[in-house]
């Protein structure tokens, strides 16, 4: 019998939050670093975000190559409990919970302000059998849903795809991903997405297509499938961040019905870097959203901004080779990583790519959160 997601955490997924796809901490031998790795945890839940994804492509498939996956996951799973707890309550409830206000249980209080409980995602990644075993992990180890990758069934039909997700996701609530073919992901068509949301335990979807039209098509499926008030669109479009966030999809579903499909939050890579401003940033957009008023043009502008600062780090250039080393070279600078190591040697930033990141920093000082990580590092790295 499949988990549930616990509803505290249900909430929070549904209204939307910022979700942090959490990079790989590993010291000049690259070999695991668990004091930095505990530090961006740390980061990441003092910013304010409302969850962390982990095993994901930003931590490197390759953890499973390294036999990394499970002494990674375990330890971001109990460092995120651990946090929660000196903050007031636990965050790794794997059954569900009702909700009452500011005493909901898992609450967690930061600088005393009340926060949301921590929803844990896990990536899945791997055929069928190897799926069902990381599934089955992450359920023993608290995590409250699975982001499955499908990177590894490139060339399977789409009735094939759909058997798979059924079978894991009678073991943990599945998360979709649509991870772009740039790095590793498959075009994954309507069809797929309208059978994959037949399937009762998928609560979200996130989009990393980087492509408007596969993007719609998502959008499209998820309005034909009635629904959108259950399963939560999170934009993984690095390249379309904010504009992915304040765009209401107007769409008229199969039977000729309007509806307005919205996105609520992100699971990205770019809000593993600069995670206190991507906050602000969130709830500034979702009050614009709901408030249904004119988009200023500042906003406009910073999207475009946030795109470019983007296109630097995750290394546009050269088709996206140096995306991890551009997330860790913003980390390194800051001080939260010691370097850009990867468990690869071979992948490192690329040529040209630091004096990008010199440009984007000058730039657009406004997306940076440095003061907040200086006054806080050395708390975090303790």
């Amino acid at each position: 019998m499949s988990s549930l997601l616990p509803e505290a955490q249900a909430r929070v997924l549904r209204a939307g939050t910022v979700i942090p796809a959490i990079p790989l901490a590993l010291d000049k031998h690259r070999h695991f670093d668990e004091r930095r790795q505990r530090a961006l945890i740390r980061y990441y839940l003092d910013a304010g975000s409302g969850g962390i994804a982990a095993g994901v492509h930003t931590t490197q498939f390759s953890i499973r190559d390294h036999n990394l996956f499970k002494p990674v996951m375990m330890f971001v799973s109990q460092e995120i409990d651990t946090w929660s707890s000196s903050h007031g309550a636990p965050g790794s409830s794997s059954t569900p919970t009702s909700v009452r206000g500011n005493s909901e249980p898992g609450a967690a209080s930061i600088t005393g302000i009340v926060t949301a409980p921590i929803i844990k995602i896990g990536g899945i990644c791997g055929d069928t059998a190897q799926a069902i075993r990381e599934a089955e992990f992450l359920n023993l180890h608290g995590y409250h849903a699975g982001l499955l990758s499908l990177a590894a069934m490139k060339h399977e039909s789409i009735e094939h795809l759909i058997a798979h997700a059924m079978q894991i996701a009678d073991i943990i609530p599945l998360v979709g991903f649509y991870l772009q073919p740039a790095v590793g992901g498959r075009i994954l068509p309507y069809e797929f997405w309208r059978a994959f949301l037949e399937i009762d335990n998928v609560v979200a979807i996130k989009v990393a297509a980087f492509n408007r039209y596969h993007t719609l098509e998502v959008v499209r499926a998820l309005a034909d499938s009635g629904r959108e008030n259950e399963v939560t669109l999170y934009t993984g479009n690095d390249d379309h961040i904010i504009l992915d966030l304040i765009t209401p999809f107007m769409i008229k579903d199969s039977s000729g019905k309007e509806k307005t499909i919205r996105f609520q939050g992100g699971l990205l890579g770019q809000w593993s870097v600069w995670t206190k401003k991507a906050v602000e940033l969130h709830a500034e957009l979702r009050a614009l959203a709901e408030s249904e008023s004119a988009i200023p043009m500042s906003i406009l502008s910073l999207a475009q901004a946030l795109t470019d600062a983007n296109a630097a780090i995750f290394d546009a250039a050269h088709s996206f080779a140096g995306c991890i080393p551009g997330i860790h070279e913003i980390l390194r600078r800051q001080g939260l990583l010691e370097g850009t190591w990867c468990l690869d040697p071979a992948e490192a930033l690329s040529d040209g790519q630091a004096e990008e990141i010199d440009r984007i920093s000058a730039a657009y000082p406004e997306l940076n959160d440095n003061a907040f990580v200086r006054a806080h590092l050395a708390e975090w790295l303790s």
